[in-house]
């Protein structure tokens, strides 16, 4: 159940109830694509970066360990040892983007393991049965990801297949809680708005969608080669038609500044890989902007990653020797770099909800828009 605290222009303050904990928004979802945050991060550290959603991948993790397997185990909480809310997404963005054959069709899609090659069927009833085999929080909604741009007419056709899949998703989720053996019959179900970057496919179909009363609604098929601009128009073309009191999650954004100006325009759920691939090859986000590690000036800079950072690597290391494990293949190195983006973006986070809380939101984005994209 998501409640909305409060309103500053169309930014919210607010929180989001789930079986397992309370989500403080806006938020930052990490992402623990196979069940672990690439650089060597376990659950154990997320605590300790202030991460407040782990967010699984469905498609990786159907293909190795298993869904089965994961079931098996206790589900994905017991398995990775986070007890926080969890969120898995469906499957379709990396069926879409991953598999080099597949084959769409009204059941679903057939496609081929990015892995071995073996062929493999994924339509809603399937995503369904393999979210609820990993035991997730918040399971997102089978949809089809179109390039940006599609032609319109294909876009249209898509956007009307991904409602019909939805709905079967919705009939699917039902079954799977009136279950007796399903590992966490309180899972809760977010639908994708889609629609390329056409206004009226948005807006139409987040109409069609919002009278389908889920627990969230998410817009995707952004953040996938248009130009930010459009991105936030399209934010703003759809933001006025998701239900007020229902939680907002733009997948896959983005930049410190993509979540800040996502923010403003009312969005208050994120999720990237980013932060922690870019660290891991030595960019860094600080409070001054964007920072590179391999540069050869900070090879004898003993100053932390960022002087106004008070995350664990920053108290203890300083560019130099994170720079020299970075450029020594050290997995320490990675690990260290990771875990100050993930802080950072967590901690921007938490400053962003209490400066809503404080009623002075919009200073801090007009300070920090021009700022945090910055490269050093």
């Amino acid at each position: 159940m998501y409640r909305l605290i409060k309103t500053e222009g169309n930014a919210r303050r607010g929180e989001f109830v789930t079986p397992h904990g309370t989500i403080q928004t806006p938020a930052f979802m990490n992402v623990a694509t196979c069940g672990a945050i690439k650089g060597a991060v376990s659950a154990p550290d997320l605590k300790t970066i202030k991460c407040q959603v782990q967010l699984c991948n469905t498609y990786h993790l159907h293909l190795r360990p298993g869904d089965e397997n994961v079931r098996q185990l206790g589900g994905l909480h017991r398995f990775t040892r986070w007890d926080g809310p969890i969120l898995t997404d469906s499957g379709g963005f990396q069926v879409f983007s991953l598999a080099k054959l597949r084959n769409i069709k009204e059941e679903g899609v057939t496609f081929n393991s990015h892995i071995d090659g073996r062929r493999i069927f994924m339509g809603p009833e399937e995503s369904m049965n393999i979210q609820s085999n990993l035991g997730s929080t918040i399971a997102m909604a089978f949809d089809e990801c179109v390039e940006n741009p599609s032609p319109y007419e294909y876009t249209k056709n898509s956007v009307a297949r991904t409602t019909r899949w939805l709905k079967r998703c919705i009939a699917r989720m039902n079954e799977l809680r009136q279950d007796e053996h399903t590992l966490n019959r309180e899972q809760m179900l977010f639908g994708i708005n889609q629609g390329g970057t056409y206004h009226d496919l948005r807006t139409n179909h987040m109409r069609e969608i919002a009278a389908l009363n889920l627990d969230g609604y998410a817009i995707g098929g952004l953040a996938v080669g248009e130009p930010t601009e459009v991105m936030y128009d399209i934010i703003e073309a759809v933001e006025p038609f998701a239900p007020k009191d229902k939680i907002r999650y733009l997948m896959g954004v983005g930049t410190p500044v993509n979540i800040l100006e996502s923010v403003y325009r009312g969005v208050d759920l994120f999720d990237c890989v980013m932060p922690s691939r870019n660290a891991r090859h030595g960019q860094l986000f600080t409070w001054d902007g964007v920072r590179n590690l391999n540069n050869a000036k900070y090879a004898l800079d003993e100053q932390p990653i960022d002087t106004q950072c008070d995350c664990p690597v920053c108290r203890q290391f300083s560019r130099a020797y994170i720079r020299h494990l970075l450029k020594s293949g050290e997995m320490l190195g990675m690990r260290l770099a990771v875990l100050h983006n993930l802080y950072f973006y967590n901690n921007l986070m938490e400053i962003i909800r209490r400066e809503l809380d404080n009623g002075t939101f919009t200073a801090f984005y007009a300070h920090y828009r021009d700022i945090l994209g910055v490269r050093i």
